[in-house]
């Protein structure tokens, strides 16, 4: 066997799961498929003096972290809109797009499918939680406003669960420092998430009535029904707009007046992101074609829908394996 089948067999196993874990430290998808690549050069750069000290994952994992901390000394953070400004109030403002703003992008579920999220996860129903749990959009959106190394310490060890000594040497730091340090991301993460417990799961037959009450409503241009799957405390955002709206009556007024404005103008189809329900949003062009607009990512609670994050973004439906444009019948 050669060194390269060795190596081949060694490391593909645990790709996905490195594409997670770059995309939670720099929130692209882009960004992150290239540092999976930079991983997997130093990896086998190195693997000559690869002695097996720790497992290959926890090698890999080091190599990953190290070069995502490199290459976010050069880059910002990735927002969402509402990490810029406060909420517009008028549901007829003028809309710009920012694109100068390297805004935070959706995660397919296809390019995880398989992967574990968290250290030891497996195929279990619980396993698969934890896993869209470390991924979620609000999370990781949450995570962009962390310093570097303070992001690195919270993923590793409350994502991956790795042991706080272990965080320590990898970062050249003490186990002191990073139980500060987590101690600290912990909190602003706390003020910034929705609690767990409201959270509910895709797959609840309840939650998916609702998701296709919502695509209905999205369809036909009925705001006012689209409005009843809100929670009051909805929020919509659509970078590279940044502009954003909080509340349910705010969010009805905005696409009653600027989006859903006539029945059959869009067209959604079904899909997953970052461990949520989502869709891909095609818009009607004069010529009756359904071309490719934007990616809806949705995040449910008990009580209603709490966000619905549009990602005006046509090429992002190539990502998530759909066609460009799609049949008008």
């Amino acid at each position: 066997m050669t060194a390269s089948t060795d190596f081949t067999d060694l490391t593909s196993p645990f790709r996905g799961e490195l594409l997670a874990h770059c995309y939670r430290m720099l929130g692209s998808v882009d960004e992150a498929e290239d540092l999976v690549q930079e991983t997997y050069l130093r990896a086998w750069r190195s693997f000559g003096g690869f002695e097996g000290r720790s497992s290959v994952r926890t090698w890999l994992y080091r190599i990953a972290t190290n070069a995502c901390l490199t290459a976010l000394e050069r880059r910002g953070r990735r927002p969402m809109p509402s990490g810029l400004a406060g909420p517009a109030a008028d549901p007829d403002i003028a809309l710009v797009p920012a694109p100068e703003v390297p805004w935070l992008q959706p995660m397919p579920d296809a390019l995880l499918a398989g992967t574990a999220g968290t250290a030891g996860a497996g195929e279990d129903p619980a396993s698969a939680v934890a896993a869209r749990a470390g991924i979620r959009l609000a999370l990781v959106a949450a995570q962009q406003h962390l310093p570097a190394r303070q992001r690195a310490m919270l993923i590793l060890r409350d994502v991956l669960g790795w042991p706080a000594a272990e965080v320590a040497g990898l970062l050249g730091t003490t186990t002191t420092a990073v139980n500060s340090g987590l101690r600290r991301a912990r909190a602003q993460l706390a003020r910034a998430l929705p609690a767990e417990e409201d959270t509910a799961e895709p797959n609840d037959p309840g939650q998916r009535a609702a998701l296709d009450r919502f695509a209905a409503a999205f369809e036909n241009a009925d705001a006012d029904a689209l409005a009843e799957l809100l929670r009051k405390d909805a929020v919509l955002e659509m970078p590279p707009l940044p502009e954003w709206f909080a509340g349910r009556d705010a969010v009805r007024s905005f696409f009653a007046a600027q989006v859903l404005t006539e029945p059959g103008m869009f067209r959604l189809v079904p899909t997953a992101a970052n461990g949520q329900p989502a869709f891909a949003a095609y818009q009607r062009d004069a010529g009756g074609v359904y071309r490719a607009h934007a990616v809806l990512v949705l995040a449910l609670s008990r009580t209603g829908i709490a966000r619905v994050d549009i990602f005006l973004e046509p090429a992002l439906l190539g990502r998530f394996g759909l066609p460009e444009v799609t049949p008008a019948s």
